[in-house]
């Protein structure tokens, strides 16, 4: 599965006034890779990811994937949002089955599976008031893999926890990459966070948003922060920030 972008250009129009968030952004994601995604706020960083899940199709250019122009939202796509967006009157199964029923062998067995791998045995019954955030976030993740996306969008998925549950859901997510190998496109603003977790770092110009460079990450994981590559890294990637939200 590969994801191209090619010639991308978006604008939003309100009233007489014309603002471009997108310029002729070009960029080609290989099967399998992690791609983090940071920019200036305003750079279009949220918009690329909604044009990518076919929720935003009002852009020129062309966005494939696997050489498919995207025609819209579709289970190729998997969308994580900062909001967790769980059904409140459904337990944790229930949320990730969503409208396949559990009844069905097949579904049953991924949902047992998916469970597992996110880390929420025992938890199986619980609704989402009883959920902490970052437990939440763990049943939103799972429901979008059981539809087995080709690629898992998140856009700031763990952005409103505190830095322990985020550092754990860091952890979670990269078992699941390796496990499922679900080429991933994840737009943050920590930049430590683009660091822990990419295969390559894109790092978007502000408004209208460009890519400026597109960084590869060269160390294996775990990443500490407190070691000499990844502090070496962090330097090069905030240093090419600074000049990206100088454009």
């Amino acid at each position: 599965m590969s994801v191209m972008i090619q010639s991308v250009n978006r604008s939003f129009q309100k009233g007489e006034q014309v603002t471009q968030a997108l310029r002729n952004v070009n960029l080609t994601i290989n099967k399998g890779e992690f791609i983090t995604v940071i920019g200036p706020s305003g750079c279009g960083k949220s918009t690329l990811l909604k044009m990518i899940a076919g929720l935003d199709m009002d852009y020129e250019g062309r966005i494939e994937i696997n050489g498919k122009h995207i025609a819209g939202p579709s289970i190729k796509q998997g969308m994580i949002f900062q909001e967790h967006r769980l059904f409140p009157w459904l337990n944790v199964e229930q949320n990730i089955a969503a409208d396949l029923s559990l009844k069905d062998s097949n579904v049953r067995h991924r949902v047992d599976e998916l469970i597992d791998i996110v880390r929420l045995k025992g938890f199986e019954k619980a609704y989402p008031r009883e959920l902490s955030g970052g437990m939440s976030q763990r049943v939103a993740i799972a429901r979008a893999l059981l539809r087995n996306p080709e690629v898992l969008l998140l856009d700031e998925p763990f952005g409103a926890l505190d830095a322990f549950t985020r550092t754990h859901l860091q952890d979670v997510l990269l078992d699941i990459w390796k496990k499922e190998k679900t080429t991933m496109i994840f737009v943050t603003h920590d930049l430590d966070e683009s660091i822990c977790l990419g295969t390559k770092i894109v790092i978007m110009s502000a408004r209208p948003g460009e890519i400026s460079r597109v960084v590869p990450v060269e160390i294996s994981h775990p990443r500490k922060k407190t070691e000499l590559p990844f502090q070496q890294l962090r330097q090069q990637v905030l240093k090419e920030f600074e000049e990206a939200g100088e454009h």
